[in-house]
């Protein structure tokens, strides 16, 4: 066992703790960014001047009836910019456009002493736009060829001649669209400059680092003259990783324009029309299997929506390329991916980042061939697990492959998988309006950045003379628990008991260059940095402490905020005096940390190496009752396994996986983003602007039983006190509400037939879904149905 996965006795990790905030948000107490700008009496409220075409040149902007508007302060328009006018790092978003790429795109920003005279001033704002033609669609990026980005191909074996030689073949077409992270708190920045010259910047972001890079760079600054921090966000999902960049670098311009503080908070209906979603894919694939319903090949073509720019698009479409196998083992693979550029909103990190849309080919794959294959769904996706000494597609030994099968084989036993399904299948023979179905899917989702510079962060932990402890670290606090583990991670290295560990918000000019708190690795990462900056201060402390006791320090051990030695039965020190001790030796109570993770390599163009440091596994099993008159559904029942290692928080884990999974289920069978894809005026303007329109999981959709286990005897060595990451793959065994949902559809038709299944599984295509299966049973009847919508059709 490695030093830095082992857990000592009297660990504070692992137990049960609540959210160190938990308090703070359950009593209103808990101070967000806008909460901060609010208190600001002098700060300038910032508004969007947002643009209503797709696609559009902007000729002219005309700000003096703006100026005119009783409490306007500025306008601020590209000519304001001291630096680069752009918000990204690959040169094509432009913080201030000349040419408008999606409907309300912001051309310019209006400053106001009051929100209200700020909207006001955004409306007296004058452009001239010359409309260009859009692309709106996959299909027509696809068709027009509008990619960017590099184009990505994944290769194992030779799917060709095995699809030429399988048992049987399968074509299809998968389609998934994407979604609103609709996180509580919408994007917020508060920006001003200190006596000493400094932009401080307060920012709802999960990258620091690459907010103070971007707004240095608009404003023409060193990063040493830029500082960001963040205290919480009210969400992020991702969506707080790129987007809040170009926000935020919009209020630090605005207040070295006017000189005093400005304060830009998106409304909702700003962030659902000018912010990025989860990335919507089109994926055209022909898998082939063998008599004994294992996969031999699969050939598919993976396109991204990536929206107007190219943002965290690649490596999103990577990871997407290197979870297409999900849980399984495929010989021959021959994959492609590429990104569609459309005039949308720039698509963007969302919780799995691509994984999701990996994992939904495949399952989609396997559902749709089940039945005609003449396999139950659950055992021929467990005919095809990976197997121990196997790889994936793109070289990487799958590590702990059997743990698949113990959690498949747990979660089976745990949920009364064969008496439940036989329960139903004698239901839906005596129910011919209701049917009733149970599903089982798996997920094996890889840990760390694609780039693998990603993969390191950094800590700040200061030991003050009462003994009481200070830390910092580069990870963003989301309501994910981040904070919590990072707390009791202190707390275990110190040997000190949690009440006398403090957190202080994420700055960068404590701990620079941080990593982005995404990926899932927020734990790994900086929990290996604090326990690294933690385990110094205790070494020095050991030698004091080894002189006190009269013992080699080697042999001391600091435990509850007692100090013993080995072989020393009579003597103990509290904390609190060692503490004292060292400092009047003159030793250092400070240590900065720091974590690299070990073992990843990665070559892109060959598309071959280890990205991960290791995997995630875990396995749901969902009970659904769809009503054959609407097509409207409830979830009866989830049953989950998840392997998290050796868990650093079990309370803050169990919540994870809840959240994750329903996330996951939001994102599969009821958010449905619409845009307008008309020829009309309103041609690209998002339809789905508000939870009227967007329909987000709410207790209604919630299983009436859930119940979530953590997979024992799963410790991994070398990551921080053998825990693993728990923030995305949950949300991908929401697939067994989806899967769940096919199986219902089939069982109103006949057996042994492909029933395929819309994006998102909505009442009304789960509707659409079992007509199909109806009519297949008898079709006079689907004749006759298709007779009666051509009539109400006007055909």
């Amino acid at each position: 066992m490695s030093a830095l996965s082992e857990r000592p006795d009297g660990a504070v990790v692992g137990t049960r703790e609540p959210h160190e905030s938990a308090d703070l948000h359950v009593t209103g107490r808990a101070l967000y960014t806008d909460d901060i700008a609010m208190a600001r009496k002098d700060a300038l409220t910032a508004w969007p001047v947002q643009a209503p075409h797709a696609h559009a040149a902007v000729t002219a902007i005309r700000t003096e009836a703006a100026l005119a508007v009783s409490g306007v302060a500025y306008v601020l328009t590209a000519s304001d910019v001291p630096g680069v006018n752009d918000s990204g790092v690959s040169g094509d978003e432009p913080l201030f456009p000349g040419e408008v790429r999606y409907y309300g795109q912001a051309v310019c920003w209006v400053l106001g002493e009051t929100a209200e005279s700020a909207r006001l001033g955004a409306a007296a704002v004058e452009v001239d736009y010359d409309p260009l033609p859009s692309i709106m669609t996959l299909p027509e990026a696809i068709a027009a060829g509008s990619f960017q980005g590099a184009h990505r191909v994944t290769r194992r074996g030779d799917a060709d001649e095995a699809l030429a030689s399988a048992a049987h073949v399968f074509e299809g077409l998968t389609e998934m669209s994407g979604q609103e992270h609709f996180y509580l708190e919408t994007q917020a920045s508060l920006a001003y400059v200190d006596e000493g010259g400094q932009m401080y910047v307060q920012a709802g972001t999960q990258h620091p680092t690459e907010t103070q890079e971007i707004v240095a760079h608009v404003l023409g600054l060193p990063s040493n003259a830029v500082t960001v921090q963040n205290v919480r966000m009210g969400g992020g999902f991702g969506g707080k990783e790129w987007q809040p960049h170009g926000l935020a670098a919009v209020a630090a311009l605005g207040s070295m324009c006017t000189g005093r503080p400005v304060r830009l908070s998106l409304n909702r209906n700003q962030d659902l029309t000018m912010t990025g979603k989860r990335h919507g894919f089109h994926v055209p694939w022909t898998a082939g299997f063998d008599g004994d319903g294992h996969i031999v090949a699969l050939k598919a073509e993976l396109t991204a929506d990536g929206g107007w720019s190219l943002d965290l698009s690649e490596p999103v479409l990577a990871r997407a390329l290197c979870h297409l196998d999900n849980a399984y083992w495929i010989p021959n693979v021959e994959a492609s991916g590429r990104v569609a550029k459309t005039n949308k909103t720039s698509q963007t990190a969302f919780r799995g980042f691509g994984g999701p849309q990996g994992v939904f080919v495949i399952e989609d794959i396997l559902g749709r061939c089940a039945a005609p294959l003449g396999f139950d769904p659950a055992e021929l996706r467990r005919r095809n697990f990976y197997r121990p000494g196997q790889t994936t597609p793109y070289g990487q030994p799958v590590r702990h492959a059997a743990r698949m099968h113990d959690i498949w084989s747990q979660l089976l036993a745990d949920s009364g998988f064969d008496r439940r399904s036989a329960e139903i299948e004698a239901f839906n023979a005596g129910s011919p309006h209701t049917k009733r179905a149970l599903a089982v899917t798996p997920i094996k989702f890889g840990i760390s950045f694609n780039v693998a510079a990603f993969n390191q962060a950094g800590a700040l932990v200061l030991v003050y003379k009462d003994g009481s402890v200070l830390i910092n670290h580069g990870g963003t606090e989301m309501g994910q628990g981040l904070h919590t583990k990072m707390i009791q991670v202190a707390a275990t290295a110190l040997g000190v008991e949690r009440s006398r560990v403090r957190l202080v918000p994420t700055r960068t000019d404590k701990v620079p260059n941080t990593s982005a708190t995404a990926a899932s690795t927020g734990a790994d990462l900086n929990g290996g940095a604090v326990k690294n900056a933690c385990e110094q201060i205790r070494e020095r402390l050991a030698g004091v402490a080894g002189g006190m006791l009269g013992a080699n320090p080697s042999d001391v051990r600091f435990s509850g905020g007692t100090v013993m030695a080995l072989g020393v039965h009579d003597k103990e020190l509290k904390f609190d005096d060692v503490v004292n001790a060292a400092y009047n030796q003159r030793v250092q109570l400070s240590a900065s940390g720091y974590y690299r993770t070990e073992g990843l390599h990665w070559d892109a163009e060959s598309w071959h190496g280890s990205p991960f440091k290791y995997f995630a596994y875990g396995a749901a099993a969902s009970e659904v009752e769809v009503d054959g008159f609407t097509g409207a559904y409830r979830t009866r029942r989830v049953d989950i396994v998840h392997d998290v290692g050796d868990s650093l928080s079990p309370l803050i884990d169990i919540g994870q996986v809840e959240g994750g999974f329903v996330q996951g289920a939001g994102w599969l069978t009821l958010e449905d983003l619409r845009w307008d894809t008309s020829d009309g005026n309103g041609r690209g303007r998002l339809l789905t602007q508000s939870a009227s329109t967007y329909k987000l999981p709410s207790f209604s959709e919630m299983p009436g039983e859930f119940n979530v286990t953590l997979f024992e005897r799963a410790h991994e060595d070398g990551v921080v006190y053998g825990s693993k990451a728990v923030g995305e793959p949950p949300l991908m065994l929401a697939f067994s509400v989806r899967e769940a949902l096919r199986q219902a559809v089939a069982a109103f038709g006949p057996a042994g037939r492909e029933t395929e299944l819309a994006h998102p599984t909505t009442p009304e295509a789960v509707f659409w879904a079992l007509h199909e299966a109806r009519g297949a049973a008898d079709p006079a009847e689907t004749e006759a149905s298709n007779v009666g919508d051509e009539i109400l059709a006007g055909g």
